[in-house]
């Protein structure tokens, strides 16, 4: 079973795509899917389907999703020959386990496991001064995204969670692989992508700072520093806040037009943004 959730929760069983569009199994099969080939307990799914308030009926009613999850798989298996191999059919598939539930891929594809597989090795090679692999390894795993995690299911407090999760990670990969752009020179392209990012997340300080050292790389001093002023005010009006000391020091850095900031001048060991970890300490 090949299955995604970086985006719109999708499962595909021998080619055939696994419609289920009622709200409590989708979240009972999202579960599943969201730890695939590990036992999800009766109680997880109890808690993410119905909180604190489950039915006297729950493990009947609960069953009766996994026998439609189950059903949807079997029909899915019916139109393969030999039904995959799998004498048990979707049991074999949707296993039940002591205390709950499995779902065995069978070695399928799972866009979450291949998008930590990929920003693993981008974070190696970044580790390894390898700027052109590790952008190239980011590249690919935020291209695995297509909206915001499990976006089209109805999360209960669990699937919340997971998807919180894994949003998180795909900002932090995406910042990654930014920063490798940028000591690549590239900050020329990164201006539009910036630009946007900085728009849809005012308070984010760490974009704003890439955003500010791609500007002023590309001779938009001027710019930059308009990015720095609009991050402080949302920062003031909104927290009270003033920006972090990493933001001041670029800021000073683009005032006094720092040679530090230069991509040709920048040494190996780098900050957030490209600015030399040692210059901060001073």
């Amino acid at each position: 079973m090949d299955i995604s959730v970086l985006g719109p929760f999708r499962a595909i069983q021998s080619g055939v795509p696994l419609h289920l569009t009622a709200v409590k199994p989708r979240k009972v099969f999202a579960l599943l899917a969201l730890q695939a080939d590990q036992v999800v307990s009766v109680a997880s799914l109890v808690e993410e389907v119905w909180g604190e308030s489950p039915p006297r009926s729950v493990q009947t009613t609960l069953q009766t999703y996994i026998l439609q999850i189950r059903h949807l798989i079997g029909a899915a298996l019916a139109e393969e020959p030999a039904g995959a191999g799998l004498p048990r059919g979707a049991k074999s598939v949707l296993v039940t386990e002591p205390g709950g539930y499995r779902l065995d891929t069978q070695g399928g594809l799972i866009d979450a496991q291949e998008f930590d597989a990929l920003s693993s090795a981008g974070h190696r090679a970044l580790d390894q001064g390898d700027w052109v692999g590790s952008s190239a390894y980011f590249g690919r795993a935020l291209s695995l995204w297509h909206g915001r995690a499990l976006a089209d299911v109805q999360c209960g407090v669990l699937l919340e969670v997971e998807a919180t999760r894994l949003d998180e990670s795909r900002m932090s990969v995406l910042h990654r692989r930014i920063e490798a752009d940028l000591r690549l020179g590239r900050h020329h392209e990164l201006i539009g992508e910036l630009s946007g990012l900085a728009a849809r997340h005012p308070m984010h300080e760490a974009l704003h700072e890439q955003l500010m050292l791609a500007l002023y790389r590309a001779g938009r001093r001027s710019d930059a520093l308009v990015v720095y002023r609009q991050l402080r005010a949302s920062l003031n009006q909104t927290l009270g806040l003033d920006p972090s000391p990493s933001i001041e020091y670029l800021h000073r850095a683009v005032l006094d037009s720092s040679p530090q900031l230069d991509l040709e001048g920048t040494p190996a060991l780098f900050g957030v943004a490209g600015i030399p970890l040692l210059a901060r300490a001073n």
